[in-house]
């Protein structure tokens, strides 16, 4: 079964909501730059990104899956509706999201083979 194991907060002060995001975890981010800062915590991941940078209002949840084209195209012949289309983010991690039936926009992951 895929799991959500992801989850992207725009903002629009990153350093604030970085403040905020160590308080509530109780630790530091893993990794940090001026596009991204994560947190791990158990399973699943936080991530804050400006928010000019984000494609959609309000927090975005990514699941993870193991062929991120077979994924999108059963979800879109499933009736959703492409926001992203696949893309390398670095080195190799592939992303895409679409709107579900409802218009809530789910993000879509896909490690590099071996990680």
């Amino acid at each position: 079964m895929n799991a959500v194991s992801l989850i992207i907060y725009p903002a629009s002060d990153v350093p604030k909501t970085r403040k905020f995001f160590a308080t509530l975890l109780g630790g530091e981010p893993y990794v940090e730059s001026d596009y991204y800062t994560g947190f791990k915590t158990g399973e699943m991941e936080i991530g804050i990104v400006p928010e000019a940078m984000h494609r959609t209002p309000g927090a975005l949840a990514f699941v993870t899956v193991s062929d991120i084209e077979g994924a999108l195209a059963a979800l879109l012949a499933a009736g959703a509706e492409t926001v992203q289309e696949i893309t390398d983010v670095a080195n190799g991690l592939l992303v895409a999201s679409v709107k579900n039936l409802n218009g809530t926009t789910v993000g879509l992951r896909q490690f590099p083979s071996g990680k």
